[in-house]
């Protein structure tokens, strides 16, 4: 009985660290986003929007700040 719930309490910790790592990315990547936005509203949600697409199309971590910039530089010049 002692293994199980050793186990149990262990899975538990590893599965809530599992779960902060990926929250702490999440945060991380929203507040990158913002911050090249700047104070504008209307291109925070554009560049938040522009975020998940980045998701979607599975841009990696290492490459996101530049596909970020890029985007909104195409943003800029229309």
């Amino acid at each position: 009985m002692d293994y199980f719930i050793i186990t149990i309490v262990t899975l538990a910790g590893l599965v809530f660290h599992a779960w902060l790592f990926i929250r702490f990315r999440r945060w991380a990547d929203r507040d990158l986003a913002l911050s090249l936005a700047g104070d504008d509203p209307q291109k925070r949600a554009w560049v938040l929007h522009r975020l998940s697409a980045a998701k979607d199309a599975r841009v990696k971590r290492k490459d996101l700040q530049a596909w970020l910039e890029s985007e909104l530089a195409r943003h800029n010049e229309t």
